[in-house]
């Protein structure tokens, strides 16, 4: 559990931001990624900004192994975004090998913590990731993200057919892996997809 003050003072990502991919906006309603080549998702939403105290946690959850830090910052989400039209929750996933190595999902977490906020049922094994891609960390150009995790990431129809999927992660960057993942889960049959994280890199 985070103190009031810590959770006070975690950078809170506001201000104006594109409808879709909540990049930081001076005007309008999109962002000129998305309004030339529109995400497969209907909107992302990111609680925190990437820095300070959100880098702090999403690093301790992520490479430091602090898993019981996945239920505060899931309630964090749950308490600072509005989650949208939803029937199910889907994390984003791991690739086997990344799973085998790191021992746990951290989106898979936040899902199944942010689940049981919102009172929604959670599926992670409605998405899979179907090939392995290197880590994007320190990959910052929008292009050759979208091109490392296309065709990475494969949906389960008889677990979305027809649903409204909430989809999670811990971090957005350029939002090319949630993008991919929506495009995969479409494809399944799931009837829209609205993206939440904990932190977005502005």
């Amino acid at each position: 559990m985070l103190c009031d003050a810590c959770a006070e003072a975690l950078p809170p990502a506001a201000g104006r931001r594109c409808l879709l991919c909540w990049m930081p906006l001076a005007e309008g309603a999109a962002c000129r990624h998305c309004a030339v080549q529109p995400p497969c998702f209907a909107s992302i939403r990111a609680a925190f900004v990437m820095e300070a105290g959100a880098r702090q946690l999403v690093h301790a959850l992520k490479y430091d192994g602090m898993t019981a830090l996945a239920s505060p910052m899931a309630e964090l989400i749950f308490e600072r975004l509005d989650l949208g039209p939803s029937d199910l929750v889907v994390p984003v996933p791991l690739h086997g090998g990344r799973m085998r190595s790191r021992g746990f999902n951290q989106s898979a977490l936040l899902a199944k913590h942010l689940a049981v906020a919102a009172r929604l049922p959670v599926d992670a094994r409605a998405a899979r990731r179907v090939r392995a891609t290197k880590p994007l960390a320190k990959t910052m150009h929008r292009d050759e993200r979208r091109a490392i995790v296309e065709g990475a990431f494969a949906g389960v129809p008889e677990r979305l057919e027809g649903r409204r999927v909430l989809l999670v992660d811990d971090v957005v960057t350029t939002g090319a892996t949630l993008d991919a993942c929506s495009k995969a889960l479409l494809a399944a049959g799931a009837a829209s997809i609205h993206c939440v994280s904990f932190a977005r890199a502005d």
